[in-house]
């Protein structure tokens, strides 16, 4: 049985993002998504910071995956259909994670962590003891700071945590989330920030953990990579339409 350190279930904007701080420090991640995350039905969003005029939700979910994925996280569409807590570390003698996850396609691996971000949906998880269930017309799960649950190693981001709709605030949750699990994990960590060269060693500091310097060669060449990355995603616009409300979708 493949054993991964973490398992991000949603491919949303809080589990991708929650992706990206996970494997941009070094922990083994997967983001299983059904591709049909909620963003994709707005039809033009205006409130995320950075962008003035507003972005295509569906080009930011794009660019997002792109980011994910450059950070190191391998991408499954599929949908999770069981987490099972293995509390020895394992249930047949084989697997080395904490956690099995298990899909309606019949795939199935070991995870040391998992990060639950799928908006209401929480029927993988009911089985698990200690984890709380809220039902208030919808279904969210029960989180301490940090999105710890009752569960060691099973976190919640998002609107599955109970944060609101808003899209800059389920991103915001998934990279708290992802730094609490950096935490809990005990990897050195100060905080993801790329500084221009002599910031910490100019001042005889060792780079502290999380941290890079770079010369002035090496942020023109990535200033160069960042800037053709980002004409490309705005040369055109994005192909797809938002994506009705499937009860509206079922009148017509």
């Amino acid at each position: 049985m493949t054993t991964h350190d973490v398992t991000v279930v949603g491919g949303g904007v809080a589990g991708r993002s929650a992706g990206i701080f996970t494997a941009r420090h070094g922990l083994e991640t997967v983001i299983a998504d059904t591709a049909s995350p909620l963003l994709r039905r707005n039809a033009h969003l205006e409130n995320y910071p950075g962008f003035p005029a507003g972005v295509d939700a569906r080009l930011l979910l794009d660019m997002m995956r792109d980011q994910a994925e450059r950070a190191g996280c391998d991408y499954r569409e599929c949908e999770v259909t069981r987490v099972d807590h293995l509390a020895d570390g394992t249930d047949d003698g084989e697997g080395e994670g904490t956690f099995r996850v298990e899909t309606a396609d019949g795939r199935a691996w070991d995870s040391r962590y998992v990060i639950a971000a799928t908006k209401n949906t929480t029927d993988y998880l009911e089985e698990l003891d200690g984890v709380g269930i809220i039902s208030r017309g919808k279904k969210f799960i029960d989180v301490e700071e940090g999105g710890r649950t009752g569960v060691d190693g099973l976190y919640a981001a998002g609107r599955l945590a109970e944060k609101p709709h808003q899209t800059v605030v389920c991103a915001g949750h998934g990279a708290e989330v992802a730094v609490a699990l950096l935490e809990d994990d005990d990897i050195p960590f100060y905080h993801d920030w790329v500084a221009p060269e002599g910031y910490f060693t100019g001042r005889d500091r060792d780079v502290p953990p999380g941290c890079e310097e770079i010369d002035e060669a090496e942020h023109r060449r990535r200033e160069e990579e960042s800037l053709s990355v980002m004409r490309e995603y705005f040369a055109e616009p994005h192909p797809d339409t938002p994506e009705q409300h499937p009860s509206v979708a079922e009148q017509d």
